[in-house]
C-alpha cells in the first residue's frame, strides 16, 4: 500500500485515539500547573494525603494505579503466547531491545548527562534519585499505548498481542531483579522489600485481577466485552492524570525553585526513545522481518510502562523524590516522542524495502 493510500486510514486512526490519548502531553501540563496550584493553596490537605500509608504504600495512589493499570491489562491475552513462534526474529529483536538494551542504555544515558554534564544544573541532594526514576522508566515496556502505536502503522496486530503478552509474562519475574542490578550499578541503596511489595502491587496482582476479569466478561459475549472495554477505558487516563496531580501538589515548590529540571531530565528520555525505536528497526531489517512487524517492534522497543515506573518511584522512594519527577517527565513526552517514531516509520517504507538479509523480499 502506498503512503498516499494509507494516509487517510493514518488519520482516521489518529481521530480514533481518544481525546486523553491524543492530547496526553497538554493534560500533563494542565496537571502539573494544577496540582502546583492546589498543593500552593491546601498543603495541609495534600500533606495528610501523603501520610495515608501503610508499609510505605500510599493507599490513595495504591488504588489510583490499580485503576490506571488494570483495563490496559484487560487487553491483553495471554494465549497469544502461542503466536511467538510466527515471529520469532521479530519477537527475539524485540526482547533483545526491551531487556538487555533500553534499561542499559537509559542507565547509561542518566550517568552521563544526570550526574555529569547536568549536574551543576540539579539539585545535589536528587541526582541519585532522578537516575533512579529514569531507570525505573527504562525497566519495564510498556502495554497499553502499543496498541495504538501498531494500529497507526499497519502492525501486525497478532504479533502486537503476542509481543505485548510476552512482556507482561517476562515482567512479573524480571522487572524487580534488574532495576535492584542496575540501581546497585549506579551505587543507589535499594529497598527489596518495597521493591517487591511493588511488584506484587502493581504488576502480579493487576494481572491476576485483570485476567480473571478478562475470562468473565468474554464469558458473557465478545460484545459485552467490548462495551465493558469502551466503558473503562478513559478510566485509566484519568487516574493517571489525578496521580499526576498529587504528585505535582507535592513537587511544585522544587519545580518553581529549579523551572529546567523537567527539560533537563526529558533530554536522556528523548534520546533513548529514538535510539532504541532505530535499533529495532533497523534490526528487523536486517534480519528480514515485514515492515508491518518492524513498525510495532520498534514502538514496543522504544516505549515505557510508565504507569508502573510511577507506581513504583512513589512507592520506593516519595511523592517528593525526583525519582517520581523523573518518571512523570516520561508521561509528558511519551505521546509526541511515539508520534513522531510512527512518522517516521510510516514513511520510510521506500528505504524499508529490500531486507539486507533478503533484498528482494516482497514487504
Amino acid at each position: 500500500m502506498s503512503t498516499e493510500q494509507k494516509t487517510p486510514r493514518q488519520q482516521t486512526e489518529i481521530s480514533s485515539m481518544s481525546i486523553f490519548e491524543r492530547y496526553l502531553t497538554l493534560w500533563v501540563f494542565l496537571c502539573i500547573g494544577a496540582g502546583i496550584t492546589l498543593g500552593k493553596l491546601f498543603p495541609s490537605v495534600f500533606q495528610n494525603i501523603g501520610h495515608m500509608e501503610i508499609a510505605k504504600v500510599n493507599l490513595p495512589v495504591g488504588l489510583l494505579i490499580w485503576v490506571m493499570i488494570i483495563p490496559m491489562l484487560l487487553k491483553v491475552d495471554f494465549s497469544a503466547l502461542g503466536e511467538v513462534k510466527k515471529h520469532v526474529k521479530g519477537i527475539g529483536v524485540t526482547l533483545f531491545v526491551n531487556w538487555l538494551v533500553k534499561p542499559f542504555s537509559m542507565a547509561l544515558l542518566a550517568w552521563l548527562f544526570i550526574r555529569h554534564w547536568f549536574a551543576p544544573l540539579l539539585p545535589v541532594d536528587q541526582l541519585d534519585s532522578y537516575i533512579a526514576g529514569l531507570i525505573l522508566l527504562a525497566a519495564a515496556p510498556c502495554t497499553a499505548m502499543v496498541f495504538v502505536w501498531s494500529r497507526l502503522t499497519g502492525g501486525d496486530p497478532l504479533f502486537t498481542l503476542s509481543q505485548v503478552a510476552l512482556n507482561n509474562s517476562i515482567m512479573v519475574v524480571a522487572f524487580a531483579p534488574l532495576v535492584a542490578f542496575l540501581l546497585g550499578l549506579s551505587a543507589i541503596t535499594v529497598p527489596w522489600d518495597t521493591l517487591l511489595t511493588s511488584v506484587v502491587l502493581y504488576i502480579v496482582i493487576p494481572v491476576i485481577l485483570s485476567q480473571w476479569l478478562r475470562k468473565m466478561l468474554l464469558s458473557k459475549g465478545a460484545a459485552v466485552f467490548d462495551a465493558t472495554m469502551a466503558k473503562i477505558g478513559p478510566w485509566s487516563i484519568a487516574a493517571l492524570l489525578a496521580t499526576l496531580v498529587l504528585l505535582f501538589s507535592f513537587q511544585g515548590e522544587a519545580i518553581l525553585k529549579q523551572p529546567l529540571v523537567i527539560g533537563l531530565l526529558a533530554v536522556p528520555i528523548v534520546i533513548q526513545v529514538f535510539f532504541n525505536s532505530a535499533l529495532a528497526y533497523w534490526l528487523n531489517r536486517a534480519v528480514g522481518e515485514k515492515h508491518n512487524i518492524a513498525g510495532p517492534s520498534a514502538l514496543i522497543g522504544a516505549s515505557n510502562f510508565f504507569e508502573l515506573a510511577v507506581a513504583a518511584a512513589i512507592t520506593l522512594f516519595g511523592f517528593n523524590s525526583g525519582a517520581a519527577l523523573a518518571t512523570v517527565v516520561g508521561v509528558l513526552i511519551e505521546v509526541p516522542a511515539m508520534l513522531m517514531v510512527v512518522y517516521v516509520v510510516n514513511n520510510s517504507k521506500g528505504w524499508y524495502g529490500g531486507s539486507l538479509l533478503a533484498p528482494t523480499q516482497t514487504k
